[in-house]
């Protein structure tokens, strides 16, 4: 047996069944669910710097997976964030000129 006590996608449970195997899983209050995704956030983080080139579309899929999950728990639409994103990229900027802040005095 493996004790996992980690956030899982939807369907988990269900390929965990059909693979042979039981699945003991709870639901999470919204305190639970937050620190939660909050958790995964910095594992998927993790798991994306430390992917193969090859890997890393999928883990910064799962990442924005994870993002999407939180905007929904906060009950933001994918639209509204991306108008934050936007009015910050247009006032702020991006990063495509790879500016490396040394210092300020």
């Amino acid at each position: 047996m493996i004790v996992y006590n980690k956030l899982v996608r939807d369907k988990i449970p269900r390929i965990i069944e059909a693979s042979g195997k039981q699945a003991e899983i709870r639901f999470l209050d919204d305190a639970e669910y937050i620190k939660m995704l909050n958790t995964k956030l910095q594992e998927e983080l993790d798991e994306f710097i430390e992917a193969e080139e090859a890997e890393k579309i999928t883990e910064l899929a799962d990442l924005v997976e994870v993002v999407y999950a939180i905007l929904e728990h906060k009950g933001i639409s994918i639209e509204e964030f991306e108008q934050v994103r936007q009015e910050k990229k247009e006032k702020r900027g991006g990063f495509g000129e790879r500016i490396l802040l040394v210092k300020v005095e």
